[in-house]
């Protein structure tokens, strides 16, 4: 079962132990009680510590928090930036993004701060990577009609991994990887689902508003063995004030990054120009025309160039037909959305459907819902499929986003939706 620690009534008509719950289910299922989960340690004195830097506030704080510890930090950068975007027209500025020319002002200041505070600094080059699987990815996820979340997918492919390989590789040898996540890492008390294990496990951090499990859920409890996150008990206002009493130049440092900066946009998508189709009702009546699917989301109202006596938005895009579908703001409520390509923690696939709540997207507060395996011999599926059914139907439900499964706070799983079901 899930939790041991979890109360469950016997089910008289199979003979198996199940929770009981007032909802429409043919079959046993769990419903998840409290969780009881403990922290994993934070490193301690002596041990080597591989802190991963962007020049910002977290992660410069993590460094100089854990060289007060005692610990033997290391400052590592991940390099992402090609050169390969032109530059922009003059008098044109651009926001700070993780992909982009500002990339060697951060790995500057990095630099800069690891001499000052006698911390050996590293380099390592992931751009391949980065190009193949997250660029590469953002692009094709886009022209399959679909919403890409490319923090997501670096931090699994990237940070995460080829990173953490880089360096490896580069022959540093350390006990503990750190970055500046408001995120913790934790172990629960009983053994997950049918297993026999205990796996590392993504929990929300003590500041709610600055919750960055939902990036996170995809990495593996195997190298979440090794991932602390020393900010997780702290808010962003202390974080700040601590930084500003320590005379951290990145303290002044603009908190606002984007994937990449909205400037590159067309230029990333110009190497296979956009093909312009039709904008649509539900009812199929043409409305107008779009510049290609590339440049529409689930949701959106703005910039559709279509008139209407009424609000419309982006209801969902039919790339094998190249159409844009709108409707009014009540035709995006789902009750329920199919998604694929799921990760468990350990691995562990639960044995039946269960009761959990759900985030659709970052900024969405996780809902109730009920979780259960779903087969069809029409689609094709990556991995197993799951039906996740809201309590409360969900607005703007995008395929290409992530459903991320939490108990407690604590991630239990997530995978990519496929489609939303009205």
């Amino acid at each position: 079962m899930l939790f041991t620690s979890v109360k469950l009534h016997k089910n008289l008509d199979c003979g198996r132990i199940t929770a009981v719950i007032a909802l429409p289910c043919l079959h046993p299922f769990y419903i998840l009680c409290a969780m009881e989960v403990f922290d994993e340690r934070l490193p301690e004195k002596g041990e080597t510590v591989v802190v991963g830097m962007s020049g910002g506030v977290d992660s410069t704080l993590t460094a100089l928090l854990l060289q007060q510890r005692g610990c033997k930090v290391i400052g590592v950068t991940m390099s992402l930036w090609d050169g390969l975007m032109p530059e922009l027209k003059e008098g044109k500025t651009l926001r700070a993004s993780c992909y982009g020319p500002s990339e060697l002002t951060n790995i500057e200041e990095c630099r800069i701060f690891c001499r000052e505070h006698e911390i050996e600094y590293h380099v390592i080059d992931v751009k391949k990577q980065y190009k193949n699987n997250v660029l590469e990815y953002f692009k094709n996820e886009y022209r399959a009609g679909r919403t890409p979340n490319p923090c997501i997918m670096c931090n699994r492919t990237v940070k995460f991994g080829a990173f953490l390989e880089g360096i490896t590789d580069s022959g540093i040898d350390f006990d503990f990887f750190c970055t500046g996540h408001y995120a913790r890492i934790v172990r629960p008390a009983e053994v997950l689902w049918n297993s026999e294990i205990k796996p590392c496990m993504i929990a929300g951090a003590a500041d709610a508003s600055k919750d960055q499990t939902y990036f996170l859920y995809r990495i593996p409890s195997s190298v979440l063995e090794k991932v602390r996150f020393p900010l997780a008990k702290s808010s962003k206002t202390e974080v700040f004030a601590l930084a500003e009493k320590l005379n951290l130049a990145a303290a002044a440092r603009k908190e606002s990054q984007d994937f990449i900066a909205e400037e590159y946009y067309d230029v990333l998508f110009s190497d296979n120009p956009s093909t312009e189709g039709d904008i649509i009702d539900l009812d199929g009546k043409v409305l107008g025309k779009h510049r290609g699917i590339e440049h529409y989301t689930v949701g959106q109202r703005r910039g559709l160039g279509v008139s209407s006596a009424r609000p419309l938005y982006v209801h969902s895009i039919d790339a094998a037909h190249n159409l844009v579908v709108l409707s009014e703001n009540d035709g995006l409520n789902a009750n329920s959305l199919i998604a694929d390509d799921f990760v468990w923690p350990g691995g562990i696939v639960p044995d039946k459907p269960f009761r959990a709540q759900v985030k659709i997207r970052l900024a969405s507060k996780a809902v109730s819902c009920f979780v259960e395996p779903y087969y069809s011999i029409n689609e094709k599926f990556t991995g197993s499929a799951f039906r996740v059914t809201f309590d409360i139907p969900q607005r703007a439900v995008a395929p290409g986003q992530s459903a991320v499964l939490y108990e407690d706070g604590v991630i239990i799983g997530g995978g990519i939706i496929k489609r939303a079901e009205s």
